[in-house]
């Protein structure tokens, strides 16, 4: 995450290794521009430079600025009034993104509206991250850090709205690399009582407390669930409580996350290949730790419970096996019939703990069908849920920009998951199988209003797009935590207790 200064330096004089600015479109078929500066326009005129969103051109400065050279960043149409917040963050994403071992990046709009302007400085944020932690460079070249520093130049008459959307880009920027870093881990270095140990020190010096259940506890509680998906592996499950109670919020949420650190699929074994990717099945239990960190840094007036429900999925010989039943933490018995489907197992634990806190909304965040990922593709998140759930977090997302669409929960899909000698099945039919998997957990919620966030797809990417890197791309953070945001304010789509499907 760079560091975000405002200055009132002119473009042509701020000291930086690079200047960003944005590429417009010529009208017609006229040359691109950038908006404000006619001799910059004029010097590029004969580039036939493509202002496409995302778009780059890194020039020499010669004589036009004091920053080493210019990076123009296209964001895809002539009127910059036209462009969305959206655009402009994907746009100055790949910019800052691009600029992978440089120091100091200037990053100019000038016309753009506080809105757009505060979008573009978020996706530069966004966009300045690497993950560098095992690259030592023996034998190559040294890895490159992202981007140290951002300067956001602004007129003296709009630095204090410009700090203040410096300060919520850095708060947001760090919750989502936070869960970056956690999600690039390495599965041999991320087990679960390791992941605990992180989440403590990771809120030691926020207003959090933090209780974990380790195995004993765990057994001792009844958590069938998580317990049986971890009892194949030597590094043993966790259950991890946050809690965040400002003292005069009046509204509650509960946070479920669905962490298994690395998901072999136990005895249902997966195929090898792609099996490594599976490094990334705990990222729902990241985005809740990061958002509620996040809504601690941001002051947040609503209670946030969060629930990490961790284990690791392998086929050891202490394995649970495919006809096996347990017995859940509501009393619930689930015949086992794929061990690979052992995130719902774990995530309907914690959200008997979480419903019991009696909070306004639940929300839980799971890499978990690949159906969804069949169903919507590698970029778009499923939502499921009560409806008011659904429409809370689809409203939280559309004003964040992260692409979330919604599913229904057909009532003849829940037959399929009527057990054969006990109460439920871990899995339905193959066909639907995102939303028998929501409809599994709905079977843990009772009346409580609740979103399913399935984020198997854009969770973790094979390539990059705006201010997404390949690998963990911390997708839905900024969503769950607008929803928070929305609560505590109050506003959102239907946010009143009791309301909903």
């Amino acid at each position: 995450m760079p560091t975000i200064t405002i200055s009132s330096a002119s473009v042509r004089d701020v000291a930086a290794d690079v200047l960003v600015l944005p590429l417009l479109k010529g009208a017609g078929d006229a040359p691109s521009t950038v908006p404000g500066f006619p001799e910059i326009s004029e010097a590029i005129a004969g580039l036939d430079a493509s202002a496409s969103r995302g778009d780059l051109h890194r020039i020499p400065s010669f004589s036009l600025a004091s920053a080493t050279s210019l990076l123009l960043v296209g964001v895809g149409d002539e009127d910059l009034a036209k462009v969305s917040d959206e655009d402009l963050r994907l746009a100055f994403g790949a910019a800052t993104r691009s600029l992978a071992g440089v120091g100091r990046a200037a990053l100019a709009l000038p016309t753009a509206t506080d809105s757009q302007r505060a979008a573009a400085l978020e996706g530069a944020a966004l966009g300045a991250y690497a993950f560098t932690a095992h690259k030592t460079g023996n034998g190559a070249k040294a890895p490159k850090t992202a981007l140290s520093e951002l300067v956001l130049l602004a007129e003296d008459s709009d630095a204090a709205a410009l700090e203040q959307a410096a300060q919520r880009a850095e708060i947001l920027s760090g919750s989502v690399d936070l869960v970056r870093d956690l999600v690039n881990t390495p599965p041999n270095l991320l087990y679960p009582a390791e992941f605990a140990r992180r989440a403590e020190e990771l809120v030691k010096d926020l207003p959090i407390t933090v209780t974990v259940l380790d195995e004993k506890a765990l057994t001792e509680g009844g958590y069938g669930g998580i317990v049986g998906v971890g009892q194949g592996s030597t590094r043993p499950p966790r259950l991890v409580r946050l809690e965040y109670a400002p003292a005069s919020a009046t509204r509650s949420v509960s946070l479920v996350g669905k962490g298994i650190t690395f998901d072999s699929g136990g005895i249902s074994l997966k195929p090898a290949a792609g099996m490594d990717e599976m490094t990334s099945d705990m990222t729902g239990a990241a985005t809740v730790l990061g958002a509620t960190i996040g809504a601690a840094r941001l002051g947040l007036d609503v209670k946030v419970t969060t629930f990490l429900a961790l284990a690791e999925n392998m086929p050891g010989g202490g394995a649970q096996r495919p006809g096996d039943v347990v017995t859940m933490r509501n009393g619930t018995t689930v015949e086992v019939l794929n061990t690979d489907a052992e995130g719902r197992m774990v995530m309907a634990d914690a959200l008997v703990d979480a419903v019991a806190d009696s909070p306004d909304l639940v929300m839980d965040v799971a890499t978990l069908t690949g159906a969804a990922v069949v169903a919507l593709g590698k970029r778009t998140a499923g939502v499921m849920g009560t409806e008011t759930g659904r429409a809370v977090v689809l409203a939280a997302s559309e004003t964040v920009g992260e692409p979330f669409w919604p599913l229904p929960f057909p009532s003849e899909l829940r037959a399929d998951l009527t057990g054969r000698v006990a109460d439920l099945r871990n899995i339905g039919d193959r066909p639907g199988g995102a939303l028998s998997a929501g409809i599994f957990l709905a079977e843990f919620v009772g009346e409580t209003e609740w979103a399913h966030l399935d984020i198997a797809g854009p969770a973790f990417a094979s390539s990059p797009l705006g201010y997404m890197g390949k690998g963990a791309t911390g997708m839905s953070v900024r969503t769950v935590l607008q929803v928070l945001e929305d609560q505590a304010a109050h506003t959102g789509a239907g946010t009143g207790a009791g309301a909903g499907a």
